[in-house]
């Protein structure tokens, strides 16, 4: 009798640890959601203060997206050397003092300063992600480790709701008196005056910005959340790491990711550039129409796979719908409100063009092809499998790259006609759902 309620206090002692560490994760995918999703107002915000042209503002993008890359291996060996926690707490630091180079950045108006500001934020931001993803698998069982995943991406992209509306609110207010037009009608000194007044609203967000990041340091920091040793395996030294590009499934699947990313980024990060073009009165919060599709294609996800749908399947939808929306957006009206009538009309939501909300049905498509891909390139990988995830991170740029292609297409061509790039690497996200996963060897494969 002693022995069972001994045991069941320990299952509560242990489900208790695991919904603390779910909350104290949850705050921070929270928070790397919020950074993240900031660079969709930010984008069309900077482009006004430092006077840029599409490809010129889409930098933003590749700084923050390229660190991924740099500082992904780099994050993995400091882990393993200081820990879960510790990383966390570390990644902060290093926030902190990224959102403290957006004050130099501001009163100066150099954009290369901006995206060096950009770059510490996401090296932060890398190795918080290498520490915070394994953690939460690793909290509790592994078969219910999908299901925390799931939560925590709703943390994420729930922030992408919230923060354009509070840039918006900050920053954007009498945001058309700072319009090319109206710019265009001053001298150079008063409209580089302007500009310098327009940016100097960013100097108190981000100086909260770094309080708030260095407070939560310091509360990870003394909290009880437990340390989770980092998983090694007794075959590593076995392992060559460029082993892992025998494996079509994977080498395939990082392309497939790297066009995700890309086209998630371009949905998220551009849709404000592109309202701000079609002179949409509410520009700056479009992103928030973006990541609540994406809130919802989650939901469904958390639903549906895999008593409906398996991740295969889910993933050709995804994929299916990509394409549909993005021919929506390249051959839709700029002008009519249709479709957002029928969809958000009802809920007073303010309309956007058919393009527009075409772009932030994106979100929608986007939701669970991150999910799925991982499990189908990691299939049979074994021993390789770690060695394989940083491949799969590395594969983040894609983020950095595609926009900056979308915005040097933009500005050769239009706005609209650029989205065309989409068309293709939803085609191959597609082709590794229907085909591409199932590959396991390059002979095979080439045949």
């Amino acid at each position: 009798m002693e022995m069972s309620v001994k045991g069941t206090q320990e299952q509560g002692d242990a489900r208790r640890a695991v919904v603390v560490g779910m909350l104290f994760v949850g705050l921070l995918f929270f928070i790397l959601g919020f950074v993240t999703w900031l660079n969709g107002s930010l984008v069309p915000f900077l482009k006004i203060v430092c006077g840029l042209n599409n490809f010129q503002a889409l930098w933003v993008t590749f700084a923050f997206y390229i660190a991924y890359t740099v500082m992904a291996l780099p994050s993995a060996a400091v882990l393993g050397r200081i820990g879960y926690k510790k990383g966390m707490t570390v990644g902060l630091a290093i926030m902190g003092a990224g959102a403290l180079l957006f004050i130099p950045a501001a009163r100066s108006t150099h954009y290369e300063l901006f995206l060096a500001a950009l770059f510490t934020l996401a090296s932060g931001m890398t190795l918080m992600q290498t520490a915070i993803n394994p953690y939460i698998v690793c909290l509790g069982a592994r078969e219910s480790a999908a299901m925390r995943i799931s939560i925590m991406g709703l943390f994420n992209k729930g922030a992408g709701v919230v923060v354009p509306l509070v840039f918006s609110s900050l920053m954007l207010a009498d945001i058309d008196s700072f319009s090319h037009t109206a710019l265009s009608t001053l001298t150079p000194a008063a409209a580089e005056a302007m500009r310098a007044t327009l940016s100097e609203r960013l100097v108190f967000p981000y100086a909260c910005m770094a309080a708030v990041l260095f407070a939560i340091m310091a509360f990870i920091h003394f909290s009880s959340l437990r340390e989770i040793p980092p998983e090694t395996d007794s075959n590593d030294e076995q392992v060559e790491r460029t082993g892992v590009l025998q494996f079509p499934q994977l080498v395939f699947g990082a392309l497939a990711l790297f066009a995700y990313v890309g086209v998630e980024v371009i949905a998220g990060d551009t849709i404000g550039l592109y309202g701000h073009e079609l002179n949409v009165a509410n520009f700056g919060v479009l992103t928030s129409y973006t990541m609540v599709c994406m809130v919802l294609g989650y939901l469904i996800g958390v639903v549906a796979i895999p008593r409906y749908l398996s991740q295969q399947r889910a993933l050709v939808l995804s994929a299916l719908a990509g394409m549909l929306f993005t021919l929506g957006v390249v051959t839709g009206s700029s002008i009519d409100h249709g479709i957002s009538q029928v969809l958000v009309g009802w809920l007073g939501v303010p309309l956007v063009p058919d393009t527009v909300m075409c772009l932030a049905l994106l979100g929608l498509a986007n939701a669970m092809v991150w999910p799925a891909i991982w499990p189908l390139a990691l299939q049979g990988l074994g021993r390789y499998t770690a060695a394989a995830s940083a491949v799969l991170v590395m594969a983040i740029s894609g983020g950095a790259a595609l926009p900056l292609l979308y915005g040097h297409l933009s500005d050769l061509a239009s706005p609209k006609a650029a989205y065309w790039l989409l068309l293709p690497c939803y085609a191959l996200i597609f082709w590794y759902a229907a085909h591409g996963h199932t590959l396991r060897r390059w002979r095979t494969s080439l045949r």
